[in-house]
């Protein structure tokens, strides 16, 4: 699991803080930090300083709760409203809306595209995202052509997380310490699609199980719960659905 120690904006990244991997791949720099030629690393916003030396990354964690959309991260957008090729959606309630072109998913030509209202959901990837223009996201790996499990989100209900648990869901049971919707998957078959920008969408069989998943998901965030009181969360739960 990431290790993780505390930086200020302007600190600078020493050597001893770099992921320890033997791995050949390239170091990889996420949000929160500034590569200053030819090897200095500084940090650009407060948070913890995280390291992933599987994937020989490190990204600092805001310990302000709000998120900063940085190019490659998945995130669940809110369609607002539309124009002529675009889709105007809401990431999070303080930063301006990202645009989405209408013919950015698989398959789409003017004929096919998908008809979003406003409301709507999509899964979606950070595609640009840089201080001098708006965030661009999209819905398809556009080197493939293909979703990828990335779309419109249909039916579900939307819950709110912090972005550390967002991370550590998308690290992966064990590995980001939070097992769940692992747990749940055993006994109950339901869609999730879970946002960097600290939202989660559900969708089980029915709406109670929908909203117990999603409720569960909050208080293990809330409460900090670990790996084995996530397991008797669930167990509770399920005897009550």
């Amino acid at each position: 699991m990431a290790t993780s120690i505390l930086v200020m904006p302007g600190d600078q990244i020493s050597a001893d803080m770099l992921p320890d991997s033997n791995t050949s791949k390239t170091l990889t720099l996420g949000p929160g930090l500034r590569h200053l030629p030819p090897s200095t690393i500084t940090a650009s916003r407060a948070g913890e300083l995280c390291t992933d030396g599987r994937k020989n990354a490190l990204w600092v964690e805001s310990t302000g709760g709000r998120y900063i959309p940085s190019t490659g991260d998945l995130v669940i957008a809110t369609v607002h409203h539309s124009s002529v090729d675009t889709y105007h959606c809401a990431i999070t309630s303080h930063t301006p809306f990202a645009l989405l072109g209408q013919l950015s998913f698989e398959g789409a030509t003017r004929k096919t595209r998908p008809i979003l209202a406003p409301g709507h959901l999509v899964y979606a990837r950070v595609s640009k995202a840089d201080k001098w223009s708006d965030v661009e996201v999209e819905c398809f790996n556009a080197n493939t052509g293909k979703s990828e499990g990335l779309g419109p989100l249909k039916d579900g209900m939307l819950f709110e997380v912090s972005l550390g648990i967002a991370r550590r869901l998308m690290m992966g049971g064990v590995k980001g310490g939070v097992v769940i919707l692992d747990e749940f998957g055993e006994k109950i078959r339901f869609e999730v699609a879970v946002g960097r920008n600290g939202k989660v969408w559900v969708n089980a069989a029915t709406i109670k199980e929908t909203i117990a998943i999603g409720k569960a998901l909050q208080e293990t965030d809330s409460k900090a719960l670990g790996i084995e009181d996530q397991k008797k969360l669930v167990r509770k739960v399920l005897k009550g659905t």
